[in-house]
C-alpha cells in the first residue's frame, strides 16, 4: 500500500537514470557473457540456512549471559552484529581480556561496543594493541580503566591513532596541576565547573571534530547553549556542542530558513532544536525529503509539521523506515487511518523495529484482548518494554479476571499508562485482602500468567 510512494518515485528516476546512461553504455560497457554471469546469482552450498543463523545467535546469547553475565535483552543486540556457534574463540577473548586486569563489567561495555571481538582472532586484534599500548609506557591499571571508559581506543587502526586517542583520555584523567595550560585542558575546565558528566567530557575528547580544542569558536558556543537553557549534565548539552562548533552562522542560517519555508515559525525551530540538537545538522535534500515523505504517506502539512515538533529525530529517518512504519501497522491489520493517528499521536513508533512491533501487538491484541482500535487511541504503549512494564500489570490484570475480582478487562490507558502508584492502587492494593499474591506477580516474584 504505501510502499508504492516509494516505488512509483524510483521507478521515475531509475527511467530517467537509463535515458541519460543508454547512449553511452554500447561505448563504455563490455557485454557480459554467459559464462561472466553474477556468481552471486544463487545461494551456494555453504550460505547458512536462517535455522543455522537462528542456533547461532541462541548459542551466541546463552554464552553471553552465563560467561559475562549479561542481560537478555544486551545479549540478543550483540548476537545481532557478531555470533557464533562454538566457545572456542570467544572464550579466548575473555581470557586475553582477564589476563590483562580486565573484570567482567569492564568486559561487557568492551564487548557491547565492539561485538566483532568476539569472533576475530584475539592475538591479532586485541593482544597487539594492549601490547603497544604497554609499550609505551601505560600501566596495567591506566589501560583496564580508560579502555573500558571508552572502548572505541581498541576500534582504532594503526599505532599512532590508538597512542593519540589514549593520550588524550588519560590527560583528562590525571591530575592536571603540572599540565600546561592549552585549550584544551583550559576548556575541559570550563565544561567541568558547568557540571558536565564526566563521561560526556571523554567523549568530547576523542572526537574528530574537536570542540574542546578551539578558543573563540568554543567559548562562543558553551556560551550559546548556555543561554539557551541546555542541562550540561545531558547528553544534548554536547550534542548542541558539536553543532554550533561545527556549523558557520550562515550555514545554521540557513537551514533555520529551510523549516521556515516548511512552515516553522523561528521560535519553533529553535524549541525543536532544544528537543534534539541534530536538527540543523541535516542537508536541505535531507529535510524537505523527509517532509515530502510523510505527506505522501497521507499527512497533512501541519499533522507533518506537529509530528516533527514531537520526534525531530524523524528527520534523520530514512524514507524506508518511514514508510515501512505505516505498511506494519496496516499489515497487521490496522486501517490506513488509524496507521496514522498511531504516526500522529506517537511518532516515536518510527524508530521502532517491525518485529517489536508485532510481538507487541500480538500480545496486546491476541493474548490480552484489547482491540486494534484501542492500541491506535494509545500507540505510547508500543514504546514500553514488553518484559519490563507491559507483563508485569498485565499479569496482575489477568490474575484479577482470572479470580473474578474484575469484571471486563480496564482500558488499555487505565492498565499501562496510568502511574506506577496510581496502578497499584487500583489494581492491586485494593485487593490485597482477597488477593495478596498480586503484589509478588507485579514484583516478578509469581509465576507469570500472561505469556
Amino acid at each position: 500500500m504505501f510502499s508504492s510512494i516509494l516505488n512509483t518515485r524510483r521507478s521515475r528516476e531509475l527511467h530517467q537514470w537509463r535515458n541519460l546512461i543508454s547512449p553511452l553504455s554500447n561505448l563504455l560497457l563490455p557485454q557480459a557473457s554467459p559464462a561472466l554471469a553474477s556468481p552471486f546469482s544463487s545461494a551456494t552450498a555453504s550460505d547458512p540456512t536462517p535455522e543455522d543463523e537462528r542456533k547461532r545467535k541462541s548459542f551466541t546469547v546463552h554464552y553471553l549471559i552465563n560467561s559475562l553475565g549479561l542481560t537478555p535483552k544486551l545479549a540478543e543486540s550483540i548476537s545481532s552484529k557478531a555470533n557464533f556457534d562454538s566457545k572456542q574463540n570467544p572464550d579466548s577473548v575473555l581470557k586475553l581480556l582477564r589476563s590483562y586486569g580486565f573484570a567482567d563489567p569492564q568486559i561487557s561495555t568492551i564487548i557491547a561496543t565492539y561485538p566483532r571481538f568476539l569472533v576475530e582472532n584475539p592475538e591479532k586484534t586485541l593482544r597487539a594493541k594492549l601490547h603497544f599500548l604497554k609499550l609505551n609506557g601505560a600501566s596495567s591499571s591506566e589501560i583496564t580503566e580508560i579502555v573500558s571508559k571508552v572502548p572505541k581506543i581498541l576500534g582504532k587502526r594503526g599505532h599512532v591513532s590508538i597512542t593519540g586517542y589514549f593520550d588524550y583520555v588519560k590527560e583528562i584523567l590525571q591530575d592536571q596541576d603540572n599540565v600546561k595550560q592549552t585549550n584544551r585542558t583550559r576548556n575541559v575546565s570550563v565544561l567541568r565547573e558547568l557540571g558536565v558528566p564526566h563521561k560526556l567530557l571523554l567523549n568530547l575528547l576523542i572526537s574528530k571534530a574537536k570542540p574542546v580544542c578551539g578558543k573563540e569558536r568554543f567559548e562562543e558556543s558553551v556560551e550559546k547553549i548556555v543561554s539557551m537553557g541546555f542541562d550540561p549534565t545531558s547528553k544534548k548539552f554536547v550534542n548542541a556542542l558539536y553543532v554550533f562548533y561545527e556549523l558557520s552562522e550562515k550555514t545554521i542560517e540557513m537551514k533555520v530558513c529551510i523549516y521556515k519555508k516548511l512552515g516553522f515559525s523561528v521560535d519553533e525551530v529553535w524549541s525543536t532544536f532544544k528537543k534534539w540538537p541534530y536538527l540543523l545538522k541535516y542537508s536541505e535534500k535531507k529535510i524537505t525529503q523527509t517532509f515530502e515523505t510523510l505527506r505522501e504517506c497521507g499527512l497533512t502539512e501541519e499533522e507533518v509539521r506537529a509530528v516533527v515538533k514531537k520526534y525531530p529525530e524523524c528527520v534523520g529517518t530514512s524514507e524506508e523506515k518511514i514508510v515501512g512504519s505505516v505498511d506494519t501497522f496496516v499489515e497487521l491489520g490496522f486501517t490506513g487511518e488509524e496507521a496514522l493517528m498511531i504516526i500522529k499521536r506517537h511518532p516515536q513508533c518510527i524508530g521502532l523495529a517491525s518485529d517489536t512491533v508485532k510481538s507487541k501487538i500480538e500480545f496486546l491484541v491476541g493474548k490480552m484482548g484489547w482491540a486494534l482500535k484501542d492500541v491506535a487511541s494509545t500507540p505510547i504503549v508500543l514504546g514500553f518494554s514488553l518484559e519490563k512494564f507491559i507483563l508485569p500489570r498485565c499479569n496482575v490484570i489477568r490474575a484479577l479476571v482470572s479470580k473474578g475480582l474484575i469484571g471486563e478487562m480496564p482500558a488499555i490507558s487505565s492498565a499501562l499508562t496510568s502511574p506506577k502508584l496510581r496502578f497499584l492502587k487500583n489494581f492491586v492494593k485494593k485487593h490485597e485482602e482477597v488477593a495478596p499474591e498480586l503484589i509478588s506477580i507485579f514484583t516478578g516474584d509469581c509465576v507469570s500468567i500472561a505469556l
